[in-house]
């Protein structure tokens, strides 16, 4: 039988924080919060292993399918929100589950983490395959509607593992690899907003950032698949193509509409000193990795 979890235990260095000065109160937090980023650093070879998984399979026209409820399901909603305008990443690649469905995103809807079976039906909706990875989310490592999502995702093929703050938990018992970065009793007993919260964020940031890294998203430190979605997005093209290249605006600016707002190709036709329809052809000869394409033959 499972113990109570770590997440769920009493922090005995904010047991007597209502009792604080409110700068006080905001230093105990704040020295809590400080050890998430180690706890995460800790998991570090679990996050590499999930990652290349998801780099084979989504080669292969895999995707990646977050499940979570409440703050964990939101989270994972935020990651996969956030890759499409960031990477250029295809919306139905990166797809996110939560209990509750849309309501859920702006407010509580508690209740609908218990439902095993909503959660058959929503991995129905998206087809789950053999060809998938999915990442159950959920900070106590028990939540119904996540644990019976790794089952039921198993059953059809998929690659699980799971993202939790407490060991052992059902979760890990559930999947094919677990990722646990320990960051202790919450500063408000139970509130896995917080801790267990950044944690999940930063393991997801780490997770997917370097999935679309290891997809050819970026040229060194560049983020040279977005889309231009808006004037500040329009901007760091330029300034993207600029640095890459060492082009002034002007000239960025011209490459970038020969290229079709591609900022891959407009980097390519420079360095490699050929025009769009080449720069393009070579990209897609080299799974759209900028240094692969520099260095390859027509």
């Amino acid at each position: 039988m499972l113990t109570t979890s770590i997440t769920e235990t009493i922090n005995p260095a904010t047991q007597n924080i209502d009792m604080l000065p409110t700068r006080a109160i905001v230093a105990a937090i704040t020295a809590e919060d400080a050890k998430v980023a180690p706890a995460v650093a800790a998991v570090g070879e679990a996050i590499a292993q999930l990652a290349d998984i998801v780099v084979e399979r989504m080669q292969d026209g895999g995707r990646l399918i977050y499940i979570g409820a409440g703050t964990s399901g939101r989270l994972g909603t935020l990651d996969a929100a956030e890759l499409p305008p960031t990477f250029s990443a295809d919306p139905n690649r990166v797809i996110a589950l939560i209990a509750g469905g849309s309501e859920a995103l702006i407010r509580a809807v508690e209740a609908v983490e218990d439902n095993h079976e909503q959660v058959q039906r929503d991995l129905a909706a998206v087809n789950v395959g053999p060809k998938d990875v999915v990442v159950g989310l959920a900070a106590s490592g028990t939540t119904p509607y996540v644990v019976s999502g790794m089952v039921e995702a198993k059953k059809h093929g998929a690659f699980v593992a799971g993202i939790a703050c407490t060991t052992p938990s059902p979760l890990e018992d559930a999947v094919n690899l677990m990722i646990t970065p320990i960051v202790g009793p919450e500063v408000i007993t139970g509130s896995t907003r917080m801790k267990a919260g950044t944690a999940q964020k930063l393991v997801l940031n780490t997770l997917s950032t370097t999935v679309m890294i290891q997809m050819g998203k970026t040229f060194g430190n560049l983020m040279v698949d977005l889309q231009p979605k808006n004037e500040k997005l329009r901007r760091r093209m330029i300034n993207i193509v600029m640095t890459a290249t060492g082009v002034e605006r002007e000239e960025a600016q011209q490459l970038l509409q020969e290229a079709g707002d591609e900022t891959k190709t407009a980097i390519v036709m420079v360095l490699a000193g050929i025009d769009a329809n080449t720069a393009r052809h070579r990209l897609a000869e080299n799974n759209g990795r900028v240094r692969d394409a520099l260095h390859s033959n027509e």
